[in-house]
């Protein structure tokens, strides 16, 4: 059996101290605040960039540089026979197409697996591969089973505000103004590729609770079968508001008792367009060996 290494980007929510733990390799992603460029984790904390996210600094994201990604590759497969590299969704980035196209001059040795995830879904699969490496699955057989369960999961989010998807051009000025007047709070999805509206209502209250009877009703038709085998694990994830956030995961764990629910910043890449404030609940299957 040959030596396979797992490589994600910290969209995952992966810091590279956890990723070393985990026996993972964690690129983090670019972001550009007034043209310069900051590392996810490394250059730019959490902290730093909700603090210049409150300025309206011009803040943009980007992916990591094709000689950085090789790069790492390089120094992997000196030690590695094979990797498995899972990126944020392709619906979300570029960065998964980059890499795919990469990977063509590696001979096979790289596997990119190309399943629709981010945040704690894409750190979900990253377990995954983990589990089936330890389990003697070779990196083209752990591509193909993350990517046979790529709709296996849902996000649900709502926003604090309407600010981010006004000035990303999603809603309209007149909309946003609107929206803010009546106190309206968007409930966002991601089911695969993008991040589509899903509900509209009035305060953050209604919105949690439109959350929760989602993620039910994904578990209740869905995702059933699953429930059934107890392969479903419920999560939750946050921008910038970390006492929130805890509330909020008790809530969830009072929906759904019997869950332990994993939680973790929602990635920057997503926190550009939705701001602070924002809270999510998701529902995801875990892959069995």
């Amino acid at each position: 059996m040959g030596k396979i290494a797992i490589v994600t980007d910290s969209n995952s929510g992966i810091t590279q101290e956890q990723g070393r733990q985990m026996g993972v390799s964690v690129l983090p992603m670019p972001f550009y605040i007034n043209e310069k460029m900051y590392l996810e984790g490394i250059t730019l904390t959490q902290e730093e960039f909700y603090e210049r996210l409150k300025k309206d600094e011009t803040i943009s994201t980007s992916q990591p540089s094709p000689a950085e990604v090789c790069g790492l590759w390089d120094n992997l497969l000196r030690e590695y026979d094979e990797i498995v590299h899972i990126p944020m969704s392709s619906g979300l980035s570029a960065s998964c197409e980059t890499a795919v196209g990469l990977a063509r001059d590696y001979d096979g040795k790289v596997q990119v697996v190309n399943n629709q995830r981010i945040s704690v879904t894409q750190r979900q699969s990253v377990i995954d591969a983990v589990k089936l490496r330890e389990a003697g699955r070779s990196a083209a057989e752990i591509r193909q089973v993350l990517e046979a369960e790529k709709m296996e999961a849902s996000i649900y989010i709502t926003l604090e505000t309407l600010k981010y998807l006004k000035k990303g051009g999603r809603i309209t000025p007149a909309a946003a103004a609107i929206g803010t007047v009546l106190n309206l709070k968007p409930v966002l999805q991601i089911q695969g590729e993008k991040l589509d509206a899903y509900s509209k209502v009035r305060g953050k209250k209604q919105a949690k609770r439109v959350m929760l009877k989602a993620i039910q009703e994904d578990l209740d038709k869905r995702f059933a079968q699953y429930v059934k085998s107890e392969e479903m694990r419920i999560m939750a994830a946050y921008t910038g508001n970390p006492e929130e956030a805890e509330e909020w995961r008790k809530e969830i764990m009072e929906y759904f008792p019997g869950y332990d629910v994993y939680m973790d910043p929602l990635s920057l890449s997503v926190a550009c367009h939705i701001g602070y404030g924002a809270l999510a609940v998701v529902c995801v299957k875990q892959v069995t060996v």
